[in-house]
């Protein structure tokens, strides 16, 4: 099994838990560039708000985007969005990644801007 596919082990079981809970979810992407934030709705089939580091108004603050500030910023960005949209309690799934890093730094971004999980 290769690093690619223990990943994705690991985030269909939590995806799996989560579909069982019945809960909004905070899905996470990263890529070497980029990182990516969703929140999903409790059947997986909507997506409630979205943020990322190619967004045009963050590109102009950013000069890469595969930093731990920018995840910061996504973080903080899915936060307000999910504000926005009415959603308080979401359910952290990290899509297999391990905690820490850039996944960590979004991840409590969002907490401190008022997302509970």
């Amino acid at each position: 099994m290769d690093k690619k596919q223990a990943r994705l082990r690991r985030a269909r079981k939590t995806r799996a838990r989560i579909a069982e809970l019945k809960m909004v979810r905070l899905t996470v992407y990263r890529t070497n560039c980029h990182i990516y934030a969703q929140i999903i709705d409790e059947t997986g089939s909507k997506v409630l708000a979205s943020a990322s580091s190619l967004e045009a108004e963050l590109r102009t603050d950013l000069t890469n985007g595969g930093t731990v500030t920018a995840a910061a910023l996504i973080g903080q960005r899915i936060a307000e969005k999910a504000k926005a949209a009415g959603i308080e309690k979401v359910s952290f799934d990290r899509s297999g990644f391990k905690y820490h890093g850039r996944i960590k730094a979004l991840a409590d971004a969002a907490r401190e801007h008022g997302l509970v999980f």
